[in-house]
């Protein structure tokens, strides 16, 4: 079962962006691609992107140039990353959570910049106004990290039964972290559950999280939202398999990898929108006045196989509105 997700603009004009100093007129247009993260698993999502490029007459290789530059999961590699693409791009779009965003922001001034982030960009402080951003940044906000509650409503669905509900976030993630953990804990009250926070920012100490004692193990894993966390999919899933834990993930990926369950946005929509905002700043739109995209439609996907390895029926009420059943 599937719905078309898309994306919804805030309103505002698009008016002619002057030219990157260090660009030649009539030369192919350069993005540079900023994302904390490693390439890997990201096929999908760079396809999506291309997509975006290609819906507005840009064909990589052909009539754009994108030089990729990836962190690898060292956010200490952004600043000098960002300041290389600023010196060769002629936009720069950022991904993998704001650090990378914040790296191209403090590399120029001058550079348009398109970033892909997770939560309100306001309260990160990258721009002063949705509708107006002004400056050289504009972009796209999945409101990932602020659809929590309705997650934990979600899983309790599912798992009724499900009294202690561990929370795994990234503590280095300041704001999300925030985010996350009031919203999780204002439903958790409302339902009536008991949550224990988990902090990792590391692999190892994903796995340390784990290691409960008997009367410590909690019922059900609810993921948060982060990049991080989402990089690290497919070790959480088998963690959560191998505790036989049910758990929610912010994004689908990690249901179609065996997870339990996913709300969230689309993200290879969000993508493709993302790559369509770029091609209309190479094409001349001002990104100040370019209107930050907030995602409006999500996706709950729910892995069935996996519920049944649980011991969990799903009710029909969640069958009813679900995206996707992955059987």
């Amino acid at each position: 079962m599937k719905r078309r997700t898309f994306i919804t603009l805030l309103g505002g004009a698009a008016a002619a962006w002057p030219p990157a100093a260090h660009a030649q007129q009539g030369a192919m247009p350069v993005v540079g691609f900023l994302d904390s993260r490693s390439s890997d698993g990201m096929a999908t999502r760079l396809a999506a992107f291309r997509q975006g490029l290609k819906e507005v007459g840009l064909v990589e290789g052909e009539n754009v140039t994108i030089i990729y530059r990836w962190a690898e999961g060292r956010v200490d590699r952004l600043p000098e990353m960002a300041s290389e693409l600023a010196r060769q791009a002629t936009v720069i779009v950022t991904s993998g959570g704001p650090p990378a965003a914040f790296a191209a922001k403090a590399a120029t001034t001058t550079i348009p910049i398109v970033f892909l982030v997770g939560e309100d960009p306001t309260r990160l402080g990258l721009v002063t106004s949705l509708a107006r951003p002004s400056g050289n940044l504009t972009g796209i906000n999945m409101l990932a990290n602020e659809l929590e509650a309705k997650r934990l409503q979600l899983l309790h669905q599912l798992v009724p039964q499900a009294q202690r509900i561990a929370v795994l976030v990234n503590p280095d993630s300041v704001i999300a972290t925030e985010t996350i953990l009031r919203d999780v804990e204002a439903a958790a009250r409302t339902i009536g559950l008991q949550l224990q926070v988990l902090n990792a920012n590391t692999a190892r100490e994903i796995a340390e999280g784990f290691a409960w004692s008997e009367g410590q193990r909690p019922d059900a894993l609810f993921v948060g939202g982060q990049a991080f966390l989402n990089i690290r999919r497919v070790q959480l899933v088998q963690l959560a398999a191998f505790h036989h834990l049910p758990a929610t993930y912010g994004q689908r990926e990690a249901v179609e990898a065996g997870g339990l369950m996913s709300y969230g946005p689309s993200v290879l929509e969000g993508y493709r929108q993302w790559a369509i905002y770029a091609g209309r700043v190479l094409k001349g739109a001002k990104p100040g006045d370019l209107p930050v995209m907030q995602s409006t439609k999500f996706e709950l996907v729910i892995n069935n196989t996996t519920a049944r390895m649980f011991g969990l029926t799903v009710p029909p009420s969640l069958l009813a509105i679900a995206d996707e059943v992955i059987e």
